[in-house]
């Protein structure tokens, strides 16, 4: 891939956003080629089909960055097929947090429906963050009832009752 990417005229590039509004514009240069991928089975009676292949050189680069192959219609936009591409590395991140930090590798159990309820309640504290992640600046109504506090346990020896009031200082 190197080497037809190398082969490509400058006019072939173009830059594209990707991510981002505004200021924050993420954009980089890319070539959106239609191409027909290596067809190695023999007994398949469909003919190969026309994929994109999108190259994402940087400027001031020697060499392109990242390759991939899409199986997008023809009619795609550019900026859809770089927006997907690089959506590739948010997925990334999310399946890294699934797993580091949210526990969806620690399951041990050995039912289905004891897998299919850890694997909800990962999904559901992911789907939480992701939704505080977008808004941080968020108001968010501190509980006032004495019934939600965190350290209810009446075995708590440090909790709300102990804490000095923010007003009596």
């Amino acid at each position: 891939m190197a080497h037809l990417a190398r082969s490509l005229a400058p006019e072939d590039f173009q830059t594209v956003s990707f991510r981002g509004k505004g200021r924050k514009r993420l954009r980089s240069r890319f070539s959106f080629q239609r191409v027909t991928a290596a067809h190695p089975v023999t007994r398949d009676s469909q003919t190969p089909r026309e994929e994109w292949l999108i190259i994402e050189w940087p400027a001031g680069r020697d060499a392109p960055s990242d390759y991939w192959i899409s199986n997008l219609p023809a009619d795609t936009k550019p900026e859809r097929l770089a927006c997907l591409a690089r959506l590739r590395w948010m997925i990334e991140l999310d399946y890294r947090q699934l797993k580091g930090q949210l526990g969806l590798d620690h399951y041990e159990g050995r039912s289905y429906l004891g897998w299919y309820h850890h694997t909800a309640l990962v999904t559901t504290a992911h789907a939480f963050l992701t939704l505080e992640r977008q808004n941080p600046k968020a108001q968010r109504r501190a509980s006032h009832s004495p019934k939600r506090f965190a350290y209810s346990s009446p075995s708590s020896t440090a909790g709300p009752g102990t804490a000095t009031p923010a007003t009596s200082r």
